[in-house]
């Protein structure tokens, strides 16, 4: 019984009110992980690119998370174009091939020399996909996307298509194995590019008895996972319903009732009365501007939300 209770949070009867906020963002291409080879050659660079890319994913399987799937309009290096180097400079030119219509274009940005390098330039070596940049000691590998986040010329706004918690045991996310993104990915794949953003989301409670989190018996990994596990869920329910909409076709309706069971026992189980989600992506460079089919795209969304039947409803802010 010891073991078993070890584990069920201790509660507060008190009103609650939660901030959530942006704590770490990353962007994954999640292109290379649907086409992710069997075996990876992890003495080329891009394999190791690649092979990275997975454990990072892995790493996040262990943890509650939120996660956007994106997509935007193709973009890829050109392999048969020209690389040009600026006068008396480390500034590189990248041909570059954006859209279905493959409309020719360019990104210019400054390299950094790394401290192993022994080249004063590094040898560039073009894929659609990659760039690998040999500087002699070491080789640095990018892919196209890696390049945009960086030193996009212009934004273009990224659609949210999915949200989900990548807290999952089997890791199905890092294995493309999640079968709501395969369909996606096999609807989009031939017109639009599919990234990942991966959010750690900093969660503070406003309670006249504290933040439940904070009582000793909670510091027990189980029950502080109980209450990540609830805060999260909540969260992903509201940027469904944000993002998404009220009926997304690519959630059925048995998802959907358990999602509004599972809201509805969270919301009592803390007594929720109101809670505040702001998104702002201050890292994330040229990918910071991000909207749906239901929402403009922007680059912070500020919403105060709240559980009625079952139901989180989310309304848009002003940013203060």
């Amino acid at each position: 019984m010891a073991d078993y209770t070890a584990y069920i949070p201790e509660r507060h009867t008190a009103p609650q009110s939660w901030y959530a906020s942006v704590a770490d963002a990353r962007i994954h291409w999640y292109d290379l992980i649907a086409g992710f080879p069997e075996r990876v050659d992890i003495y080329d660079p891009i394999g190791r690119y690649q092979r990275r890319m997975q454990f990072e994913l892995d790493a996040v399987a262990s943890r509650h998370h939120l996660f956007f799937a994106l997509t935007r309009p193709p973009v890829r290096f050109d392999a048969a174009g020209t690389v040009h180097w600026g006068f008396f400079s480390l500034k590189l030119t990248l041909p570059l091939l954006v859209g279905q219509e493959q409309k020719r274009d360019s990104i210019t940005f400054e390299l950094t020399v790394p401290f192993a390098a022994t080249l004063k330039k590094p040898i560039v070596l073009l894929t659609p996909n990659f760039v690998t940049l040999n500087w002699g000691g070491l080789v640095e590998t990018f892919s196209i996307h890696d390049i945009l986040l960086a030193h996009a010329p212009d934004k273009v706004p990224c659609q949210v298509v999915y949200v989900g918690q990548t807290h999952d045991p089997e890791a199905q996310l890092s294995r493309a194995h999640l079968p709501a993104l395969q369909k996606l990915h096999a609807r989009h794949k031939e017109d639009l590019d599919t990234l990942l953003l991966v959010q750690q989301l900093d969660v503070k409670v406003n309670c006249a008895s504290g933040d439940p989190a904070e009582l000793p018996h909670n510091a027990h990994p189980r029950a502080a996972a109980v209450l990540q596990g609830e805060r999260m869920d909540l969260l992903e329910a509201a940027l469904i319903r944000y993002f998404e909409g009220a009926a997304p076709l690519p959630r059925k309706e048995d998802e959907r009732q358990l999602r509004r069971e599972r809201v509805t026992t969270v919301q009592e189980a803390n007594n929720l009365v109101q809670f505040t989600i702001d998104l702002q992506w201050p890292e994330l460079g040229a990918y910071d501007k991000i909207g749906s089919g239901q929402v403009a795209a922007a680059t912070r969304h500020l919403l105060s939300c709240f559980v009625a039947d079952g139901e989180v409803i989310v309304s848009r802010m002003p940013p203060p």
